[in-house]
């Protein structure tokens, strides 16, 4: 077990390729304050996990040798350095503790790229490029997660602002209405005022720059090579029509603004992606009234009348939506899931954690999909309630230190 876990361990260097260049941030407004340099890792956090570690690990040393040196060098330095081994457990480990994700069931399977040695915001938007090409593979999706620097007493690891590794850019129009995606307005114009330069004409799927903060360092922008990101553009099985919307999504969900906690240890930059879940597109990003809001304009196009709730109007173009992303991704070859057999896959893993005699924390609220939750087998059940202080873990973002969402 020792030398799998190894294997799938990535530590090769890579210089920034010539295709990740900085946006000329030259005028832009100071960074906001920075908040305090990173406390001393707390002895009896690394110790909790050490003891989980080694209970369902098998490695050496053994555990009294390495929680020796682990002391030793919280005590001399303020923190310790996590073998390669142990940062691939607590990865893996801080996505089972996942509370609000349905698809945990792959949790072992997660791939960990050790990029430790990197907090250069040149360097870290260099690495995110290429776990995107790495985690994309053509559109067979893996779960890949980055780790950077961490924080360390009297210095800070490297922090993206950027919520997920891929949006697109929100642009609010005069009359108050929004171009784009108007979750991300707030987001654009930051990016905006720091240097970038939008597409001319600007588009609706505008890939937004990668925001990155080095140690003690305002941000800086990136580009994302359009060859980095894969998109699928969303087509009906029934309707042609449906292709006249123009509407894309893009196929890895990469969220990078949550950072690490391993053992009293905080990796700030973490990015980390699974794959899509149908409705994470089709029932919310494309759906809500707050995001790209398609279900009038399909309705239309349906000839549905929407004079009141009570026709079930929306219910049926957002089933058709949700039709249309699925039947799009897997026309293109490229890998996602859908809420009822994902569903049957979350009720196995919690079969396997209750055999390995541990508690499956669920936020029923996240893991019932948003669309026909009463048809899923997860819907009619209970769960071990969220830990908030389940560690290993992936936390909230830092609010205090990135820029709006």
């Amino acid at each position: 077990m020792t030398a799998f876990v190894k294997s799938l361990v990535d530590t090769h260097t890579q210089h920034p390729p010539s295709s990740v260049c900085p946006v000329n941030g030259h005028g832009a407004p100071a960074q906001r304050s920075s908040p305090p340099d990173a406390k001393p890792v707390d002895l009896a956090e690394a110790e909790a996990f050490l003891e989980q570690f080694y209970a369902e690990m098998e490695v050496f040393p053994p555990h009294n040798e390495r929680l020796r040196q682990v002391r030793h060098e919280i005590e001399t330095t303020g923190t310790y350095v996590h073998t390669p081994q142990e940062l691939t457990f607590g990865a893996r480990v801080a996505w089972r503790n996942s509370a609000r994700c349905i698809g945990r069931l792959y949790w072992q399977g997660l791939r960990v790229r050790d990029r430790r040695h990197l907090s250069d915001p040149a360097e870290v938007a260099a690495e995110c490029v290429e776990h995107l090409r790495l985690a994309t593979r053509g559109g067979q999706i893996r779960s890949t997660v980055t780790v950077f620097a961490p924080d360390r007493p009297g210095r800070r690891g490297p922090r993206i602002h950027n919520e997920q590794l891929i949006r697109y850019a929100g642009y609010r129009n005069a009359d108050g209405s929004v171009y784009g995606d108007p979750r991300y307005v707030d987001f654009t114009n930051r990016a905006v005022s720091l240097g970038w330069r939008p597409p001319m004409p600007a588009g609706r799927f505008d890939l937004l720059p990668l925001m990155i903060s080095g140690p003690n360092s305002r941000p800086a922008l990136f580009e994302v090579p359009r060859d980095a990101v894969l998109e699928v553009p969303l087509r009906h099985p029934e309707y042609s029509w449906f292709a006249d919307l123009r509407l894309r999504w893009h196929a890895v969900p990469a969220i990078s603004n949550m950072p690490l906690h391993i053992g009293g240890v905080r990796y700030p930059a973490a990015p980390f992606n699974g794959w899509y879940l149908n409705t994470e597109i089709g029932a919310r990003n494309l759906a809500d009234g707050d995001r790209y809001d398609q279900l009038p304009i399909i309705a239309d196009y349906l000839e549905l009348d929407t004079s009141s709730p009570r026709t079930m109007w929306r219910d049926r173009a957002l089933l058709e939506l949700v039709r249309a992303v699925q039947y799009s991704f897997d026309a293109s070859g490229v890998k996602m899931a859908d809420h009822h057999s994902e569903s049957e896959r979350f009720l196995a893993h919690v079969a396997n954690e209750d055999k390995a005699g541990r508690a499956c924390p669920a936020d029923w609220s996240w893991i019932v999909p948003p669309i026909s939750g009463a048809l899923t087998p997860v819907y009619h059940r209970y769960y071990d309630a969220p830990d908030p202080d389940a560690r290993p873990a992936f936390l909230p973002p830092e609010h205090a230190d990135t820029a709006p969402r």
